[in-house]
């Protein structure tokens, strides 16, 4: 170990010099530097090592008969005492932002909810990069849930401002969508409920302390059938998603955007939806703002749909990789909003065969059971 060497070193040192130079204080660099890299008791014990170490010094000078030798072992004993104490304090604040952050990443991964990667006859994959250092979850928003007809509806959104200071706005929105989805048979009939949700909460969860002004939530809702292609989408003043359809990119965009959520009071809200087409082996491309708008260190923005036209990938999971690295690139790592994304892709539907026993009021014994098709969830 570097402190017990240090401290064999600067003894050896000090007893062949004599009594010309004093060497003995150096030793309090043992426990400093130890406190650098151990905790406490190992600091300690180098600490006790290095007082041990001065006694010997001054036992070979001629013993403690001289204030000098009595002055250095008493102020070597004071300053090794405090470099535990300084690691002491050190380790438990150190152990108690651990316990901070686990609990800060927990309620944020609560509060996101994570997609499965697997929901009906659909693959996903999506990826979460907050502005905020330390944090899981800022201003974004997304989320995946099943409805009875059946099919899968999707949310990503984006709320004014960005950061810690938007969360309770995003939980909030995350929130009513997931209660929501299955419970309303059409897609506008969903954005107004979320909506009407929304309106009723935001006062209560919005931060207007960090976010004066207006707020509002930017949104796209898509409903994806299981059998056909045929989806539905709805924007309510969020950017327009990316279909992948054989190595072609179309920008969805919509005719009439609905204004964003949080703004029933000024605006009508539209039931005007846009149709699309998902087949099977289609990707679509969902994100938010902070993508798009993420600059390089000389200002350009980043071009999303014209670096997904040149990636090659063949699944969610590697076109989401090849995103986050060239998103990275583009900005140096630093990125001054939350960026959010998330990609569907259909897969071919899988039917499950289940056994169906038929009644027979009149007694007769019941035939051989028949086949019910059901859809793979």
């Amino acid at each position: 170990m570097i402190a017990l060497a240090l401290i064999v070193a600067i003894a050896a040192a000090d007893i062949g010099i004599g009594t010309s130079v004093h060497l003995g204080p150096l030793l309090v660099i043992a426990p400093t530097l130890t406190a650098s890299f151990a905790g406490p008791r190992l600091t300690a014990l180098v600490g006790v090592l290095a007082e041990v170490a001065l006694l010997i010094i001054v036992i070979f000078h001629g013993g403690l008969t001289t204030t000098n030798h009595v002055a250095q072992l008493i102020a070597l004993a004071v300053l090794s005492t405090l470099v535990v104490f300084v690691c002491y304090m050190r380790e438990r604040h150190a152990r108690e932002l651990s316990r901070v952050r686990s609990v800060a990443e927990t309620a944020q991964r609560v509060l996101l909810r994570p997609p499965p990667r697997r929901i009906g006859p659909l693959r996903v994959a999506w990826l979460y990069l907050a502005a905020e250092d330390e944090a899981q979850i800022g201003g974004d928003l997304l989320a995946v849930a099943r409805a009875d007809h059946p099919c899968t509806r999707v949310l990503i959104g984006d709320v004014r401002g960005h950061g810690l200071a938007s969360i309770g706005e995003a939980s909030a929105a995350m929130g009513a969508f997931r209660e929501c989805a299955h419970r309303y048979a059409s897609l506008p009939e969903l954005v107004t409920a979320v909506e009407e949700s929304i309106c009723r909460n935001l006062e209560e969860v919005a931060d207007t302390a960090h976010e004066a002004g207006e707020h509002f939530i930017t949104a796209v809702m898509i409903d994806i059938p299981d059998q056909g292609p045929q989806a539905e989408m709805l924007n309510c003043g969020h950017p327009p998603p990316l279909l992948i359809h054989g190595g072609r990119i179309t920008v969805l965009n919509t005719r009439r955007p609905a204004p964003p959520l949080g703004l029933r009071a000024l605006c009508v809200r539209s039931d005007h939806t846009d149709r699309f087409t998902l087949e099977t082996g289609d990707m679509l491309l969902l994100y938010t703002d902070g993508a798009i708008e993420a600059r390089s260190p000389t200002g350009a923005f980043y071009p999303l749909a014209e670096r997904v036209a040149s990636f090659r990938a063949s699944s969610p999971d590697a076109l989401l990789h090849d995103i986050h690295r060239g998103l990275l690139a583009h900005t140096g790592e630093q990125l001054t909003d939350d960026a959010a994304f998330l990609i569907i892709e259909r897969t071919p539907s899988r039917q499950l065969h289940r056994p169906h026993l038929v009644s027979h009021a009149d007694g007769l014994p019941p035939s051989k059971p028949a086949d019910r098709h059901g859809l793979a969830r």
